[in-house]
């Protein structure tokens, strides 16, 4: 049986056995969750559901112990063991990603980028990230959060007429700035990204040359996207998304910046890793380097395009006119209703997505003009192309009728049926 479909297996019931018995509010809360993810269709695509093993090492006795420092080198003693399953995760994520050195340490993603950016930059210096409105992350420079605020962030978006980055205005952008650091990677940018232009850009203008490939790391680590971690001086990314291990980060970089990374996790911003995270992003590398991983990447891909054409053929806008990776943006505007609305009226149909900003938006990010989908937790289910034309029709009907409760009973009725085709977790 494959690592990924595991349907029928009662071991997570067994984990929860205890709490069952001790705590029955928490066990009825989580099977609860369970039941959600299980009925509805998940497409937030900065979710996935992970494998039985990975579960198992988040569950683990390596959450006991505290191991302030790096293999070798820690300020606790009893180690010996924690070493080898932090060392077996480094090697097996350089190991994925061609990468030089590896540091598995951080919490998440925004640790993982204000780690770069404490390593490699002073405060006030200049940067160069996309805008959150037009794709990019909070942690690429936007004010209200630390990177705008302790940074000189400047920020580039995408064209107006195609909603797709214009490299060339990029390029003029980091001349005329002559940035200390050069940022790509997105959030909500549903086009490939050419790495290689980048690198260029950086290399032209004297920039450290970053990557956040947090949404695409699957997809990076197979080849389904190009992947920039040999080459550029700094990948960060997500442990889950498409890479789809536990919800933590890593950082990636040449050997050159190493130590002031390191010390930038610890003792720069961080104590104590989560080791029991550290072992379960070992099993998620593990599980990311097999034939089937791979195939599994290239299906996301597939069925986000067969999607994205399904809603195209039933009237919806897609932002750059469909999709290269997992994601995409939809314009609910022509339906009379904003991102807020369509991401309500979906919940009600269990089809579970985030309302978005798209470029040039003139509404408030709180509720804003469209919302964001992807394919990585339909993947994981075993869905296919054929599928996509389901889950489109299901959510054309639902925004269609967004303001017919009767109506949206109804799709609800038709989505819990299709999603009984489609167990994961028993």
């Amino acid at each position: 049986m494959p690592f990924w479909d595991w349907r029928g297996l009662a071991l997570y019931e067994q984990h929860l056995n205890y709490l069952k018995e001790h705590d029955p509010d928490i066990f009825g809360y989580l099977e609860e969750e369970k039941k959600r993810q299980m009925d509805g269709i998940e497409l937030i695509p900065s979710e996935n559901l992970v494998s039985q093993g990975v579960l198992e090492a988040l569950g683990s006795v390596a959450t006991n112990k505290y191991s302030e420092g790096y293999p070798g080198k820690r300020y606790y003693g009893g180690n010996e063991v924690i070493d080898k399953i932090e060392n077996t995760a480094i090697e097996r994520a350089k190991k994925l990603f061609g990468a030089e050195h590896v540091n598995v340490q951080p919490n998440s993603g925004s640790p993982a980028n204000m780690a770069v950016y404490w390593a490699l930059l002073s405060p006030g210096d200049t940067a160069l990230g996309m805008k959150l409105t037009e794709g990019g992350h909070l942690t690429h420079g936007h004010p209200v959060n630390f990177s705008g605020k302790l940074y000189n962030f400047l920020q580039y978006g995408v064209d107006k007429e195609n909603e797709m980055l214009n490299y060339e205005t990029i390029a003029q952008l980091a001349d005329k700035e002559k940035p200390k650091l050069l940022l790509c990677g997105f959030t909500a940018y549903p086009r490939k990204i050419d790495f290689k232009k980048f690198r260029k850009i950086a290399d032209e203008t004297g920039a450290v040359c970053m990557a956040d490939i947090s949404h695409i790391g699957g997809l990076c680590a197979t080849g389904v996207h190009e992947n920039p971690s040999p080459y550029f001086d700094v990948v960060t990314t997500t442990t889950h998304k498409t890479l789809r291990g536990p919800r933590s980060a890593i950082i990636m970089c040449k050997k050159n910046f190493a130590e002031k990374i390191d010390k930038a996790v610890f003792p720069g911003l961080q104590g104590g890793p989560h080791e029991h995270v550290i072992a379960a992003k070992a099993v998620a590398f593990k599980e990311a380097a097999t034939p089937e991983f791979k195939n599994y990447a290239a299906q996301i891909v597939k069925n986000a395009k067969k999607l994205a054409q399904v809603l195209m053929d039933n009237g919806l806008r897609l932002v750059s006119g469909g999709t290269d990776t997992h994601l995409m943006l939809v314009d609910v505007t022509a339906f009379g209703i904003s991102g807020k609305g369509a991401e309500t009226a979906l919940e009600e149909c269990h089809i579970y997505c985030n309302k978005n900003t798209i470029p040039f938006d003139t509404k408030s990010p709180w509720d804003p003009s469209g919302i964001r989908i992807g394919t990585p937790v339909l993947t994981t289910r075993g869905m296919k192309e054929k599928d996509m034309q389901e889950v489109g029709d299901f959510i054309s009907d639902c925004l269609h009728n967004a303001n017919d409760k009767e109506k949206l009973k109804q799709i609800r009725g038709r989505v819990n049926k299709f999603c009984l085709q489609f167990p994961f977790y028993k």
